[in-house]
């Protein structure tokens, strides 16, 4: 039987900051892929429920937990042994223009364009 393959995750912008390296750390580091920085960004930083959340990665709940408890554990491990985190990859699609769900993201990376030009 063949496993269903991986939806692509709605994100609204990449990360500015793709590296977090503790002071006196180890050299080796944890993989945290955009989409579940996505996930942590949206659960714990904006507040959102994980309804909330997977409507707007348009992923399921279910998804939106197993990301959300995989994240959390690499982020205890970097902190528990000083690894550096790395955000980067994931199977992620970031939004081609600004919906009305963002108007009022600061994140939104529409926005951060809008500021540029």
């Amino acid at each position: 039987m063949l496993a269903r393959p991986n939806k692509c995750r709605n994100i609204c912008s990449m990360p500015q900051v793709t590296e977090f390296v503790p002071a006196g750390g180890s050299e080796s580091c944890v993989v945290l892929g955009v989409d579940a920085f996505e996930v942590i960004r949206l659960l714990d930083y904006k507040k959102f429920t994980q309804e909330q959340c997977a409507a707007r990665m348009n992923i399921s709940r279910t998804t939106v937990t197993r990301i959300y408890e995989d994240a959390r554990r690499k982020i205890a491990e970097a902190m528990v042994f000083g690894r550096r985190i790395v955000i980067e990859g994931g199977d992620v699609m970031v939004c081609r223009q600004m919906k009305p769900e963002c108007k009022n993201e600061i994140n939104c990376c529409h926005r951060q364009r809008e500021k540029v030009e």
